[in-house]
C-alpha cells in the first residue's frame, strides 16, 4: 500500500473497518479528517450562565406548496431546509450562537381565492410541523394563515396550533387597499389574543411606492421594510387596535420600523390635535410597551435606543436568515452597552421562549 488509495481499498475489502498503527496513515488523511470533523456549537452565556439563543426572525418556504399554487421555485433556494441545504443552515447557526431558529413564511398566498388557498395553507403548516417534529431543538415554526378570509385565518390559526404544534402565526404589513387596522379582521386578532398566539409581522413591500423607490440603493428593501412596519404598528394604535385586544402578543420585524425612533412625535401629535387620538385610551409612546420587536438595528447605539424606548424585555433576537443581513447577532446583544445580564438573557432567548412556548 503506497498510497491513500491503496489503503482505502484494503478498507473496503475488509468490509470498512481496519485497525493500523498511526506509521501507516497518512498525514494528510488525518488533516481531512480533523477538517471534516463537525464543529461544536457555540454555547452563549451571560454572567456565567447558559442562554438558549432563539432567533425569532427566520425564514423558510415550503416549495410543495407553491408548486400546488402554479408557482415556479428554484430547487437551491436557500429557504428551503433540506438535505444538504439543512446542514450548511445548521452549520451557520452553530457558528454564530443560536440554538434554534421561529421559522416564518413571507406570506405569497393572499392573492388566491378561497378554493385555492385552503389547501395551500393546510400543506404548509403540515410540512411545517413535520419540519418542527424532525428537529425539535432547532426549529419551531409560526402557522400560515389566509388573511384575505380573516374568519378563515381565525380557523387556520386555530388548527395550526391546536392540531400542528405551531407557535403563532406570521403576516403581512397589509393587504391590498386594507390596513389591518380594519375592524373587519377584528375576527382574526380576537381569535389570536384568545389563543394566546404570537402574531409575527413582516412586511413584504408597498406597491404604491414604487416609483418613489426606484433608481439605486435598493430603496424598497432599505426604507419600504422598516417603512412598512412603522405604517402597520402606527395604524394598529391610531384606530384603536390594541385597546380592543390588550392582550394580543405581536412582534414586529425590522425592530418596529421607524417609531420607536420617532415616536415622540406622534406624542406631540395627540398632543396637538386630541381629536385624532380619540380612539386610543393612552399616549402612543406607551404602545410600545405592549407590542415586541426583533434586534434588526445595526449598531450598539441603535439597540441601546431600542431598548430604551421599547424595554429590554421586549426585544428579540433576529436574524433574517438566510438572507444576509447579519452573523453577528448575538454578539451585537452581548456588546451593546447599558443592557444588564438580565437584559441581554431576555433579549437572546429567554422572551421568545417563553411566548413560543420553548422549554
Amino acid at each position: 500500500m503506497n498510497n491513500r488509495r491503496d489503503f482505502l481499498k484494503t478498507v473496503a475489502a475488509a468490509g470498512g473497518v481496519a485497525f493500523a498503527s498511526c506509521s501507516l496513515l497518512d498525514q494528510r488523511v488525518l488533516a481531512q479528517q480533523k477538517a471534516e470533523a463537525p464543529k461544536k456549537r457555540r454555547e452563549v452565556k451571560v454572567g456565567g450562565k447558559r442562554v438558549k439563543t432563539i432567533d425569532i426572525h427566520a425564514h423558510v418556504i415550503v416549495p410543495e406548496a407553491m408548486v400546488l399554487a402554479g408557482r415556479k421555485i428554484e430547487p437551491d433556494n436557500d429557504n428551503i431546509i433540506t438535505g444538504k441545504m439543512a446542514e450548511e443552515r445548521f452549520a451557520k447557526m452553530d457558528a454564530w450562537g443560536i440554538d434554534m431558529q421561529a421559522l416564518s413564511l413571507q406570506p405569497w398566498w393572499y392573492n388566491l381565492s378561497r378554493d385555492q388557498v385552503e389547501p395551500v395553507i393546510k400543506l404548509q403548516n403540515e410540512k411545517l410541523a413535520e419540519l418542527c417534529a424532525k428537529y425539535p431543538d432547532r426549529f419551531v415554526a409560526f402557522a400560515t394563515t389566509a388573511m384575505q378570509f380573516p374568519e378563515l385565518a381565525a380557523q387556520q390559526l386555530e388548527e395550526g396550533i391546536k392540531k400542528y404544534n405551531l407557535r403563532g402565526t406570521a403576516i403581512n404589513g397589509h393587504l391590498g387597499p386594507d390596513e389591518f387596522a380594519n375592524p373587519k379582521y377584528d375576527v382574526f386578532w380576537r381569535k389570536a389574543e384568545e389563543l394566546g398566539a404570537l402574531v409575527f409581522m413582516h412586511p413584504q413591500n408597498i406597491p404604491e411606492l414604487d416609483k418613489r423607490f426606484a433608481g439605486k440603493g435598493r430603496l424598497g428593501n432599505i426604507v419600504g421594510n422598516p417603512l412598512e412596519t412603522t405604517l402597520f404598528l402606527s395604524h394598529l394604535i391610531f384606530e384603536g387596535t390594541l385597546d380592543k385586544f390588550p392582550g394580543l402578543k405581536l412582534c414586529c420585524a425590522h425592530a418596529g420600523g421607524y417609531l420607536p425612533s420617532y415616536i415622540g412625535r406622534a406624542d406631540y401629535g395627540c398632543f396637538r390635535a386630541p381629536e385624532e387620538c380619540k380612539s386610543m385610551r393612552r399616549k402612543p409612546s406607551e404602545y410600545l410597551h405592549q407590542i415586541f420587536v426583533d434586534s434588526m438595528v445595526f449598531t450598539p447605539e441603535g439597540l441601546r435606543h431600542l431598548a430604551a424606548e421599547c424595554g429590554p424585555s421586549q426585544i428579540m433576537i433576529g436574524t433574517d436568515y438566510p438572507f444576509p443581513w447579519s452573523e453577528t447577532t448575538v454578539d451585537h446583544v452581548l456588546t451593546t452597552p447599558g443592557l444588564s445580564d438580565r437584559d441581554k438573557r431576555a433579549i437572546l432567548g429567554e422572551t421568545a421562549a417563553k411566548l413560543l412556548r420553548v422549554s
